[in-house]
């Protein structure tokens, strides 16, 4: 199995070369960008796997580099946000991100996150002889080959988004809560806050063409959760 590459987007550079060299130790190979503006080029240019990408950066902010980027990198966005800012959380979440992480952020944490997030990418090895494909009338979803298409055209799905479409998709018919969600993505509960489920849900209806004042595709179970539609697909 080949390195995984990271970019990692911090200016404060104290904090980013302990940073790399700790996910260095773990066996990534890590490269250091300081400048929002730079690290967009290179993000575009060298399609790391994952991308670190702190808010504050001189240049261009965090924001602006994940809306820059998204349409053309298909690898992970990582955002390092300010603890407690929801506001920061759903930004990024809305304009691309896979995840995020409020700092200041413990390394084992840290760590554990790209580890996880990095499963999810496409091994690059052989495809399981068994294809795994969910179709709903015009819709068509295969993890496969993580890819899905409405009336044959692809859906341009981040890494995240594909995950909870997925999810919802093998699950047509039943009611999926939040800590459900939460709890098969990113490994942790649902605290009453957290809104990176409903972002994501935001961004995905947009994407498959749902209403999203009267969604019929995935639906919004109120005090319960969500639940994607066997029918309305054709």
């Amino acid at each position: 199995m080949s390195t995984a590459r990271i970019l990692l987007v911090e200016d404060d550079q104290r904090l980013a070369d302990l940073t790399a060299e700790y996910l260095r130790r773990n066996d990534f190979d890590v490269s250091i960008e300081g400048r929002g503006d730079t690290a967009e080029t290179r993000i575009q240019s060298e399609q790391p796997d994952l991308v670190v990408l702190d808010i504050m950066l001189p240049g261009k902010d965090g924001f602006e580099v994940c809306r820059g980027v998204r349409p053309s990198y298909k690898g992970v966005i990582l955002m390092l946000t300010a603890r407690d800012e929801d506001f920061d959380q759903i930004l990024g979440l809305e304009l691309g991100a896979d995840d995020y992480i409020a700092k200041p952020v413990q390394p084992r944490v840290l760590l554990a996150r790209i580890k996880a997030l990095l499963r999810r990418l496409p091994s690059g090895g052989p495809a399981p002889t068994e294809k795994k494909e969910q179709v709903f009338g015009h819709f068509r979803i295969s993890q496969a080959t993580r890819t899905a298409h409405l009336d044959d055209t692809p859906l341009d799905l981040t890494t995240a988004e594909f995950d909870l479409l997925w999810l919802l998709a093998t699950h047509a018919g039943t009611i999926l809560s939040r800590d459900d969600l939460l709890q098969e993505l990113r490994g942790i509960g649902f605290d009453g806050l957290d809104r990176s489920i409903d972002a994501r849900i935001s961004r995905l209806r947009k994407k498959i063409g749902d209403d999203p004042e009267n969604p019929a595709r995935i639906k919004t179970v109120r005090g319960k959760g969500y639940l994607f539609s066997q029918h309305d697909w054709d």
